[in-house]
Parts: structure tokens; sequence; C-alpha cells
């Protein structure tokens, strides 16, 4: 799960995801969007292959790239899991009525 989150850590590799999200796209057309050397997105591309975030197909000399969203929502229900949100939180008991109400003092209770 670090992996995930050592790769969603840069702003270029959020934008990248986020334009995968549309539609899978070459490499070409991804770098098109960023204004860096092509070392530069092969190193964003590999960070996000790494994380497997991104699903690589070479086609000739093109690679395109497809976004696999569900190692992002298995990153994420992971976190927010260990912070006791998501689908585990929801189906804890609720509070009951007795459990937020205030007891009373003895002086309110003396009156």
């Amino acid at each position: 799960m670090s992996g995930v989150f050592k790769a969603l850590s840069d702003p270029t590799r959020r934008r990248v995801l986020q334009l995968l999200r549309k539609r899978p796209m070459t490499a070409g057309e991804l770098a098109d969007h960023f204004a860096v050397s092509k070392p530069t997105m092969s190193a964003h591309f590999a960070a996000l292959r790494e994380a497997n975030l991104v699903h690589a197909e070479k086609s000739g000399k093109s690679i395109t790239y497809h976004l696999r969203l569900s190692v992002l929502e298995d990153a994420l229900m992971g976190f927010a899991h260990t912070f006791g949100l998501g689908s585990d939180a929801d189906s804890a008991p609720a509070e009951t009525k007795a459990e937020t109400t205030p007891t009373a003092t003895k002086e309110e209770i003396s009156q």
C-alpha cells in the first residue's frame, strides 16, 4: 500500500491518473499534457507501473496506458480502515441514547 501512496504523492502522477480515468492513452498523448521532458515522463510512468496503478500495453512503438482503478480503490479502502472508516465502521453498533445523555450530578438530584 505504501508504494501506491508514494506514487500518488506526486501531482504529475495524480494528473496522469485523472487523464486515464477518461480513457486509455498512449505515452505520447499523456506527455502532451505536461511541460516536462520525455525521460521525466518515463520515470513517472515507471512509478505508476511499479505501484500497479497502471497497465502498459505495448503495440509496435507505442505504449498505451490503462488505469487500474481497483488497485487505487483497494489502497484507499485500506487507508480508510486504518482510521476506522469504511464498511467495517458502518456495521459498528450505533451509540444508544443512554450513552449520549449526560448523567445528573448529586446537586441536580437533590433539588
